[in-house]
């Protein structure tokens, strides 16, 4: 080594002529009560102490670490306290651990409570309590000789300082200088700036801080940059930046070093020391343990949600910077439409998703070539098909300029060689069930170790439990769109407006249970420009609860056609649940809306009550109504309410996960309800709205919500037409009479043909079939025109096909063929037979 003046060497010219030291460090991490948290393999070898042994202990009792923790906790061991007492005080470094001459980062808050806030350094002497395996060829009672840095961390978490540690015994003896006096070496510190290769601290780190993710580890790796990079200073003339060793290199010509010494080379060309017997096989051990936390780590942080995307976010992110510079995850497409497992191996035609990208490159140098959400199919002749189709992992040490324009070239339009050229490439599977979801490509820079035999292993490693982590979250994606689309069929696509009636419904799936459940509403349009409003809550979660409700609402839409009155609609309704299953237990609410008469007809089963708002003058009142047993209780009877209602008046029916939130009294609920019901809204969609963003704020709801609100227009008495007709055949004639009468007095002629021609089929049917001697007619005007056409015979009409020859047969026809909708049904031994005929130009 040469002997000059370090005062007539530019900084980092020295350290230039030298190859940057390459010395195994014990990592320690110690918490802000002073407790080691995180112990390196290293520093079990070094203090002879294990990390189960080390971790939760205080670090004062492990480590020489003497101004480094604050006061309180510097209560040190006695030299017979502690598995590694302290004897003696820091060397080579002053107050702050640093020489005169050393520039630190900026000044840093003290940040265990006390202690220095600059980065400290020193050298002690250590007794360990007794040789062990891991000790190498140290004798029993041997003193150990220890180099120590100690850097203060601040930010989130627990941790607030980070101690390496090297052996000063074996690094004299690697230098050939058994006298300590022969050489002196110190630990110091350094701007990285003036070192050569600096950056290879920052990258080598993180492989070896004890159980740190790449977020925790990169921060504490740039607080070391600015408080001062560590470095080793022999007789006060050079100074050796610090370079963590991991492994032992493969290629001939490159000298390995053991467990507890360092490999400095005087110049470029010296020579450099053996190893030591029995070395290869511990670096290996260290090795392969360090890639193990690896992986033991990315399984720890992969997989924390169910959600594809950030699944995948969580496996790319995991590989980078620690395994590799750059990674892309591409996923097949029936994967991530979660459209189920993908049928057979993938092929030329198969079309890949790159769903994800992560690198450590310069923001923008990936994004135009490689960018994320890109579709399209892998050409053949690249070692990303051999992945692809194979299934194996492919590993390209380095990426030749031929090799780089060959795979370029499969490509269209992109010049891959810039970013793949001279660089390490590792391609490996993602596979679930013997079958590949995609695959993830692993970039390394020139500069950094190329990817080898081992690193494909652990790579592919890494795949097999990113595979299963994403075909989970792909399981549940799966299951999560099945549950939803039942859902959705479930849910009936309400009418945004009936007769006299305006409609506005809101669906909130619950957070729990795959996110269905039973809770339904529905309208149903019935005879009389009367409307059904259902509201209704099956007891449960799941597809069963779904289920169940998708056969109750159709036997109310069922019971509803029949004009069953709302009390006997709920009795059936019970008899049916209770036929089906003793497990059939569900809240309902119904209720039937006639705008002519202005009135609400109610029947409640076990539901909560509904809320009207008035229109007069804003106010809004619970509707006291008599309560039945929920449905498939049995046994209980129900009763029907009526309600005077007036136009413009508001009537919100809702289920109990609106209003219910566990650990609160349901009153609370219903009250807010009310409130937020009567706020005014520019519209119904606006006063859904109000009433979601007000309940739906209340902490800890898991259920559904299924809210309906219809105001009650009504239609006024001049919009209704109604005659009684004799059952005799010229009636039909005075029946085309009195509707083109009634149209012309409303203005609407263009509809007087029409009109005519369907009201003349309706009550010839009426009047020949009819049992009694009277056919109602009744005419209603609407969005739409209503024609209701009644008589005392209870069989409903049936469409049946006419012959050439024949003389009937044919009405039902041609009011199928000229009605926007048609429709019949019976109540008692009476039946109506209705139609609607569109209106141009009405509202």
């Amino acid at each position: 080594m040469d002997r000059g003046s370090e005062r007539d060497t530019a900084p980092g010219r020295g350290a230039g002529d030298t190859a940057a030291g390459r010395i195994p460090l014990a990592v320690i991490v110690v918490d802000r009560d002073g407790l080691v948290s995180h112990w390196s393999s290293g520093a079990r070898r070094l203090f002879g102490v294990g990390r189960q042994d080390a971790v939760g202990r205080p670090a004062a009792d492990l480590l020489p670490v003497t101004g480094a923790l604050p006061d309180h906790l510097q209560g040190g061991s006695t030299p017979d306290a502690g598995p590694a007492a302290y004897h003696g005080e820091p060397n080579g470094a002053d107050a702050h651990g640093s020489s005169p001459d050393d520039e630190l980062g900026p000044d840093l808050e003290a940040s265990l409570g006390g202690g220095t806030s600059y980065a400290t350094a020193g050298r002690a002497r250590l007794c360990p309590p007794r040789r062990t395996p891991d000790d190498g060829d140290r004798a029993d009672g041997e003193r150990l000789d220890v180099l120590w840095w100690a850097y203060p961390l601040i930010g989130p978490g627990p941790a607030r300082l980070l101690v390496l540690a090297a052996d000063a015994t074996r690094l004299r003896e690697e230098r050939g200088h058994d006298d300590e006096s022969a050489e002196r070496v110190a630990p110091g510190f350094a701007r990285h700036t003036e070192l050569p290769a600096f950056d290879e601290l920052e990258r080598r780190l993180p492989e070896i801080l004890p159980n740190m993710g790449p977020g925790l580890s990169g921060r504490i790796v740039s607080q070391i940059l600015e408080l001062g990079y560590p470095i080793l200073e022999f007789s006060q003339c050079e100074r050796v930046p610090v370079t963590p060793y991991w492994g032992v290199p493969r290629r001939p010509g490159r000298v390995p070093a053991d467990a507890a010494g360092i490999v400095v080379s005087r110049q470029r060309t010296a020579p450099v020391t053996a190893v030591p017997a029995g070395a290869e096989q511990d670096l290996e051990y260290a090795a392969v343990r360090e890639r193990l936390e690896f992986l033991n780590e990315v399984s720890s942080r992969i997989g924390s949600s169910l959600d594809l995307g950030e699944t995948i976010r969580e496996v790319t992110s995991a590989a980078v910077p620690r395994f590799a510079d750059f990674a892309g995850t591409h996923l097949r497409a029936a994967v991530l439409a979660g459209e189920g497992f993908p049928d057979g191996p993938p092929d030329a035609s198969t079309v890949m998703f790159r769903v994800w990208v992560e690198h450590n490159d310069e923001p923008g140098r990936w994004d135009d070539t490689v960018p994320v959400g890109e579709a399209f199919a892998f050409p053949e002749h690249t070692p990303f098909y051999q992945c692809m189709v194979t299934g194996e992992p492919v590993l390209i040490p380095r990426v030749t300029d031929e090799m780089g324009d060959r795979i370029s070239g499969q490509f269209e339009k992109r010049d891959l060689r810039p970013l793949i050229n001279g660089r390490s490439l590792l391609i490996v599977p993602l596979k679930a069930r013997n079958v590949v979801l995609g695959f993830m490509v692993l970039i390394r820079r020139p500069d950094r170790p190329a990817f080898d035999d081992m690193d494909r292993t652990t790579g592919a490693e890494l795949a097999a439990r990113a595979g299963l982590v994403l075909d989970n979250a792909r399981m549940y994606t799966y299951q999560e769109n099945v549950a939803d689309t039942l859902q959705d069929s479930m849910l009936p696509q309400v009418a945004p407006r009936t007769a006299g009636c305006d409609v506005a419904t809101r669906y909130l799936p619950g957070t729990r249970l795959g996110r269905i459940g039973g809770d339904w509403f529905d309208t149903i349009k019935l005879p009389g420009s009367r409307t059904a409003l259902v509201v209704g809550d099956v007891m449960g979660h799941g597809l069963n609860s779904a289920a169940m409700m998708g056969q109750l609402r159709t036997a109310v839409q069922t019971m509803a056609a029949m004009q069953t009155p709302p009390a006997q609609l709920l009795r059936n309704l019970d008899d049916l649940a209770r036929r089906l299953g003793d497990n059939y237990l569900a809240t309902c609410l119904y209720a039937v809306y006639d705008p002519i008469r202005g009135e609400v007809t109610l029947a409640n089963a076990g539901h909560i009550p509904p809320v009207l708002v008035r229109a007069e003058d804003g106010s809004s009142e619970l509707l006291e109504l008599p309560t039945g047993a929920p449905i498939g209780v049995g046994g209980v009877p129900f009763e029907a309410a009526r309600v005077r209602v007036s136009p413009g008046d508001r009537l919100v029916l809702c289920t109990d996960g609106l209003v219910e939130v566990r650990g609160s009294d349901i009153g609370e609920g219903l009250a807010a309800l009310c409130e937020s019901a009567a706020h005014p809204a520019a519209s119904m969609d606006d006063a859904c709205d109000t009433i979601i963003r007000a309940l739906n704020t209340r902490g800890g709801r898991k259920d559904d919500v299924a809210l309906l609100m219809a105001r009650l227009n009504g239609i006024p008495a001049d919009h209704v037409a109604e005659w009684r007709l004799d059952a005799e055949p010229r009636e039909v004639g005075r029946a085309r009479r009195l509707v083109r009468e009634q149209l012309r007095a409303w203005g609407l002629p263009e509809a007087v043909e029409t009109a005519e021609l369907l009201v003349s089929e309706v009550v010839t049917n009426a009047v020949r079939h009819a049992e009694g001697d009277r056919v109602g007619l009744k005419v209603v005007r609407t969005d739409a025109l209503l024609f209701e056409v009644t008589d005392d015979a209870p069989d409903l009409p049936d469409m049946i096909a006419a012959g050439p020859l024949d003389e009937s047969g044919r009405g039902l026809r041609v009011v199928s063929r000229l009605a926007r909708e048609w429709g019949a049904s019976a109540t008692g031994h009476r039946k109506t037979v209705w139609f609607e005929q569109a209106v141009t130009g009405s509202r």
